[in-house]
């Protein structure tokens, strides 16, 4: 099983966050038991920005067995179709473009993304599988 993993919960292990960290870690080996993990180009560049220094990620990502991702022409362009849905609804500017290149790269190239933004993904990514560390799914 190919699991794509958000960059919430990359960013829980990273951070060691006192209130998500322990079950987004334990998310990951569970998902490493079942196959491999893979972080999408997007997921790649919003954790690395928080590091502030490529090689302080490039050693963080090391540590854990995550697979670089491009998004696809064919994920660009589900974005494209989410997004444009998602603004005629009516949705305000806060989710932003990545957030559906992640739920779109997830969905054509992966299994089950691994998120805690379990809610609008399974809004606008229909039949994508979520799994969320912190529910029981």
């Amino acid at each position: 099983m190919i699991t794509a993993v958000d960059t919430n919960i990359l960013l829980d292990v990273f951070g060691a966050d006192a209130r998500f960290g322990p079950r987004s870690a334990e998310a990951i080996r569970a998902c490493l038991r079942d196959g491999s993990l893979l972080a999408s180009d997007v997921v790649w560049a919003e954790t690395a920005a928080v590091f502030g220094d490529p090689r302080r990620f490039e050693h963080a990502m090391s540590t854990l067995p995550v697979a670089f991702s491009a998004v696809t022409q064919a994920a660009a362009l589900r974005a494209a179709v989410a997004w444009r849905r998602y603004r005629a609804s009516g949705g305000p500017r806060l989710r932003i473009a990545a957030d559906f290149l992640i739920g779109a790269h997830a969905l054509t190239v992966a299994d089950c993304l691994l998120t805690r933004d379990r809610g609008f993904y399974r809004r606008y990514f229909t039949g994508l599988r979520v799994i969320d560390p912190t529910s029981r799914n």
